[in-house]
């Protein structure tokens, strides 16, 4: 949504503000970000199913119960869209993919009722890699994705269609979820804002498994403020899912507005060092950002990070293959050349690797911990180790190539994965010509508060930019 009197996009917290002050109506919001994410489609190939009747008819009913004088939540009538690998009540869920449920589910997913509950619409059903199981936005059942910003590159994946969506103002924000970057890396190539929550933080109840130990459902946007609403009403204890956290979930829009002064932020330059000088130049400037802001740079070093990549590595390969076992068994010429791929490396996977990987995580976050976080609030690293790469160049299919091309894209965001730490990702200062890329402040377990307030303090000087249409 467009505002009136500025012509500049609306955020999911602004729009909700209008709506409530009957400055605008739900069904307005709605309309105007149906057309919009036509325009986007047709640009980015952003989306998998339109619901405009649907959603059109929600938000006339948001508007009469707005009228009528009933209780309203944090997000009354605006218009979202998510990755569609989250089961509604009475449709199938496509998860990018030719393999699907075999029938409609019977109730939403959990994040997606607690949206619906404050207040939030549903107006499509976005792009995702094939099964989430890919870091590009590469989809050769649904076609690729492209980014925003130049079409021949790269969205980023797999919540591809959500970053798209936002990017381009179709939406002020949305669902994804991260298994090995993939809120990372699509919000860095498509220039907006993200959060992996904690593991355990937020449900992946009615989601669609990959890696069930890896796995997190987190919000995408524009503006930070958007990312503490939305976490603000999906984070906490979900009785359908065992391994939910109990802790009580705070009032994180407070939280992002608390200062940083004296935050300090800790920079591997070894690590960074593998990076393209391009994004060590652009880091280095956000860097300087945060360091303006009140943030002090403090000089770190995580020894182990390619062990901690080898060992997400084992995790994710030997559950994703586990979970598409049946299908993969029976329906392998339904798998697109890329995931198949990646699918079949995991059954040799040993079953000594993996529980060899699976015990040592919390030694292994343990030392993370005491080593780096004795000396620091947060960890600062890029996300994509180069600039956002063209679609032809890793259109390897699923030659020999495809897992070192992989790696290479996920060098920086898989071993936050394996050790359940949370992560705001923000873009790098604009450069006149360069396509937005972005990078990753990673927090100790359950600190989402302290990384929104950091992000909120760095776009006062770095807002998100619209891609254009």
């Amino acid at each position: 949504m467009v505002d009136k009197l500025t012509n500049a996009p609306m955020s999911a917290f602004e729009t909700a503000a209008a709506i409530r002050s009957r400055q605008i109506s739900s069904v307005e919001a709605t309309t105007a970000a149906l057309d919009r994410l036509e325009r986007a489609h047709e640009k980015c190939n952003a989306v998998v199913s339109f619901e405009r009747d649907e959603a059109l008819a929600a938000a006339a009913a948001a508007d009469a119960g707005l009228a009528r004088g009933d209780a309203v939540g944090p997000l009354h009538g605006v218009p979202l869209a998510h990755k569609d690998m989250f089961e509604r009540a009475g449709k199938i869920a496509s998860w990018g993919g030719n393999i699907r449920a075999s029938s409609p589910a019977t109730e939403d997913a959990t994040v997606l009722a607690r949206l619906q509950a404050g207040g939030a619409l549903q107006i499509a059903a976005l792009h995702l890699t094939e099964f989430a199981y890919g870091p590009i936005g590469h989809n050769y059942v649904l076609g690729h994705a492209r980014n925003p910003w130049n079409p021949e590159h790269v969205s980023g994946g797999s919540s591809s269609g959500t970053a798209m969506s936002i990017a381009t103002g179709a939406i002020s924000a949305g669902l994804g979820s991260d298994t090995a970057g993939s809120l990372r890396l699509p919000a860095s190539a498509c220039g907006i804002v993200s959060l992996k929550p904690t593991w355990t933080l937020v449900s992946p109840s009615g989601a669609m498994p990959l890696s069930p130990s890896l796995d997190a459902v987190g919000p995408m946007a524009r503006d930070v403020r958007d990312l503490a609403v939305m976490l603000e009403l999906i984070a906490g204890h979900d009785p359908r899912f065992g391994g939910s956290t109990h802790r009580a979930v705070p009032d994180y829009t407070a939280l992002a507005e608390r200062s940083i002064n004296g935050v300090r932020i800790g920079l591997d330059e070894a690590l960074i060092a593998k990076a393209d000088p391009s994004v060590r130049e652009r880091l280095d400037a956000a860097a300087k950002v945060l360091e303006t802001a009140g943030a002090q740079l403090i000089p770190i070093q995580i020894d182990n990070w390619r062990t901690l990549d080898h060992l997400a590595q084992l995790v994710q390969l030997t559950e994703a293959a586990s979970g598409h076992a049946p299908f993969l068994r029976h329906r392998l010429d339904d798998y697109g050349p890329q995931v198949r791929t990646r699918i079949e490396y995991g059954h040799f996977v040993s079953g000594v690797e993996y529980s060899t990987a699976a015990r040592a995580r919390g030694q292994m976050l343990q030392r993370m911990l005491d080593d780096v976080y004795a000396l620091c609030d947060v960890v600062m690293l890029p996300n994509f180790a180069g600039p956002i790469p063209t679609i032809a160049e890793l259109d390897v299919g699923g030659g020999p190539q495809l897992m070192a091309a992989l790696a290479k894209v996920m060098m920086y965001s898989r071993p936050l994965n394996y050790l359940g730490l949370p992560a705001l990702t923000l873009p790098y200062p604009h450069v006149d010509g360069e396509i937005p890329n972005g990078f990753q402040l990673m927090g100790r377990p359950f600190s989402e508060g302290r990384l929104l307030s950091i992000g909120r303090a760095y776009q006062a000087d770095v807002p998100v930019r619209l891609a254009p249409l």
